[in-house]
C-alpha cells in the first residue's frame, strides 16, 4: 500500500512507449475487423451470384447495398489505421526530441490526429484515455466534448442507388445493375415444386448475411 502511495510516476518515454503500445493493439483489432468483413463480403458476392442466376434482382439489391455499407466501413478503418500510424511516428519523433529537450512538446498533428480518431466509435474509448494522458503530459490541449461526436450513421443509411448498382454490375458482369430486363443465365429454371422450398432457403440466408455484415460493422 505504503509502496504504491510513493511509486514514481511514469517518464515520458515510459508513457510514449504505453501509448505506442495502446496504439498498435487497436490497429491489431481494426486488422481483424477487416478480415472479418472481407470473410462475410465473399460470402455475399457468391450468395448474390446465386440469386442473379434466378433473376432475384429485389434480393441481390439488398445485398449489394450491404456491400456498399461495408465497403464504407473498409474504407473508415483504413483511414483510422493511416492516423494511428501517423501518431506512432509522431511519438517516435517526440521521444527523439526528449532526449535533446528533456520533456514532451506539444504537437497539432497528435491534437488532429486524435481529434478526428475520436469519432470512431470502435477507437473512442482507448482514445479518450489515453488523450487525459496526453493532455497531462502537455502533448495536446484539453479537448471539448462536441470533439467527441461519433459519426453520423445516416450516411450509411442512405445510399446511393447508382452505387448499388454499380457493385451489382461488378459481381454479376454485367447482368444486373443496369436499366436493361435481367435474363435468366441457361440451365437455371427450377422446378415448379421446388420454387417455394428454394425461396425460403434464400430468404433466410438473406437475413443472416445482413445480420452478420451489421454485426461486424458495428
Amino acid at each position: 500500500m505504503f509502496a504504491a502511495l510513493f511509486a514514481k510516476p511514469p517518464t515520458p518515454d515510459q508513457m510514449v512507449r504505453k501509448w505506442q503500445s495502446g496504439i498498435r493493439a487497436q490497429e491489431r483489432e481494426l486488422n481483424r475487423q477487416l478480415r472479418g468483413i472481407e470473410l462475410e463480403e465473399s460470402k455475399v458476392k457468391l450468395k448474390i451470384k446465386q440469386l442473379a442466376k434466378k433473376n432475384d434482382s429485389s434480393s441481390c439489391q439488398i445485398l449489394a447495398k450491404e456491400l456498399v455499407r461495408s465497403r464504407k466501413q473498409k474504407n473508415r478503418i483504413h483511414a483510422s489505421k493511416a492516423q494511428l500510424n501517423s501518431i506512432v511516428m509522431e511519438l517516435q519523433r517526440q521521444v527523439a526530441l526528449l532526449k535533446v529537450a528533456g520533456s514532451l512538446k506539444k504537437s497539432t498533428l497528435v491534437m488532429r490526429s486524435v481529434n478526428q480518431l475520436m469519432r470512431v466509435p470502435e477507437l473512442q474509448k482507448t482514445l479518450m484515455e489515453m488523450s487525459k494522458e496526453m493532455m497531462k503530459a502537455g502533448i495536446i490541449e484539453e479537448m471539448t466534448g462536441d470533439m467527441f461526436e461519433a459519426l453520423d450513421d445516416d450516411e450509411l443509411e442512405d445510399e446511393a442507388n447508382n452505387e448499388v448498382m454499380k457493385v451489382l454490375a461488378e459481381i454479376t458482369n454485367g447482368q444486373m445493375g443496369s436499366a436493361v430486363p435481367v435474363t435468366p443465365l441457361k440451365g437455371t429454371e427450377t422446378k415448379e415444386g421446388d420454387v417455394e422450398d428454394q425461396e425460403s432457403e434464400d430468404e433466410l440466408d438473406l437475413v443472416d448475411m445482413q445480420a452478420r455484415l451489421s454485426a461486424l460493422r458495428s
